[in-house]
């Protein structure tokens, strides 16, 4: 039986039948569980696995790093799109200057949208909290630091 936690809607929304909300992304509405989570930008996913990595090839016992690992590693380093802690940071405080949720400020980060356009088309959510002009010229800002790191 499915959890109602579980359903991901991308459009539809309001209660299911037992009166639990449907979660939906594009209306910000996520499962309690994730009121308090900290969220992580896949370039700090990146730099965790890779410092896991490296401890692990450093152990005097030879360790094996399991198969799932090694895929998560790789498709973090994949879809990274920012290779260091500088650049990371400096990318997580340019979001913060707008009054983005942290779902939003995220998927910005990780998706790396090239217009304004783009970034309302994959994140819905984004329509109302900010104009075009004003997206544009954050979206560039993001370009201008992921081509200098």
């Amino acid at each position: 039986m499915e959890d109602a936690y579980a359903v991901v809607s991308m459009n539809g929304s309001g209660p299911i039948e037992d009166g639990t909300e449907i979660e939906n992304a594009a209306e910000l509405k996520f499962p309690r569980e994730f009121e308090e989570a900290d969220t992580l930008l896949t370039s700090e996913v990146f730099l965790l696995l890779e410092f896991r990595r490296k401890q692990l090839e450093q152990e005097e016992e030879i360790t094996e790093m399991s198969e799932v690992f090694l895929k998560c590693h790789s498709y973090a380093q994949r879809m990274s799109k920012f290779r260091n802690r500088d650049t990371i940071r400096s990318v997580r405080q340019l979001l913060n200057t707008k009054p983005f949720h942290k779902f939003e400020m995220m998927q910005l980060a990780n998706l790396c949208p090239d217009t304004a356009e783009e970034a309302k088309a994959l994140i819905p959510s984004l329509e109302s909290k900010i104009d075009d002009a004003e997206l544009d010229e954050l979206l560039s800002d993001m370009h201008v630091k992921r081509s200098f790191q």
